[in-house]
């Protein structure tokens, strides 16, 4: 039984029409059709499911609360239990063919777009992820391996933190913080990665949940593009 309780409303301040139309949102995605088929509660999700041994989670509500369309709830769900989910899609084995880790994604991929709250919280730590691979073409330098940069690592994220020097001197950055990699990554290649998100919205998304960070990249990607002899290309 979750220790999570769901049986009240726990965004009154929430308008019932808002967390209707996100998920309105939700519904409206291609996938939804395909990964929900209706529950017969057997628990075969909950079993399989790693993140529900260590969180206050259960992949089998999710799949509930959609497919009764408890508006509420899902918007509790949204601002809570999503982000507990590894998505390792063991859920898929469902006897009727739903998959709780996909409903989830789309979940996610829907607080994102509208910058919920938990979503900002759940994604601060990887704001450095995201500018590292922006800046250098690497997503991980030894400054980065710290328990308050990424909580969601569990208790195992203490263990690295205590043993970091040994961690700095296996990674292949040359010193001990800093963002240059041992590898060389071309500036074409970065150049590209900046323009195809861009171009798919990944940016907006950014913008949204952290937009210190889109300015940032903002920056850095007007100034390498117009190096690159991207002119006539804006950000804004």
């Amino acid at each position: 039984m979750m220790a999570l309780d769901l049986s009240q409303n726990k965004h009154a301040d929430v308008s019932y029409e808002e967390k209707e139309r996100l998920f309105e949102e939700v519904k409206a995605d291609e996938r939804w059709h395909h990964v929900l088929y209706g529950c017969y509660e057997c628990g075969i999700c909950v079993a399989a499911c790693p993140s529900a041994r260590f969180y206050d989670f259960s992949p089998r509500v999710i799949a509930q609360a959609v497919a009764r369309e408890d508006i509420d709830l899902i918007y509790t769900l949204m601002s809570d239990s999503i982000w507990d989910c590894s998505q390792c899609f063991s859920c898929d084995r469902c006897p009727r063919q739903n998959s709780p880790g996909q409903i989830i994604t789309v979940m996610r991929e829907v607080a994102v777009k509208n910058g919920l709250q938990t979503a900002k919280d759940a994604l601060q730590g990887y704001g450095r992820i995201i500018y590292k691979i922006m800046a250098t073409g690497s997503q991980v330098s030894p400054d980065m391996l710290q328990p308050d940069a990424f909580p969601d690592w569990g208790t195992h994220v203490y263990e690295i933190a205590e043993n970091l020097e040994e961690w700095r001197r296996a990674l292949p950055p040359e010193t001990l913080h800093t963002t240059e990699t041992g590898w060389k990554v071309d500036q074409k290649t970065i150049i590209e990665l900046y323009l195809i998100w861009h171009m798919t919205g990944v940016m907006d998304l950014i913008e949204g949940v952290d937009e210190g960070l889109f300015m940032i990249l903002v920056d850095v990607m007007e100034e390498r593009l117009e190096e690159a002899g991207y002119d006539d290309i804006t950000f804004d």
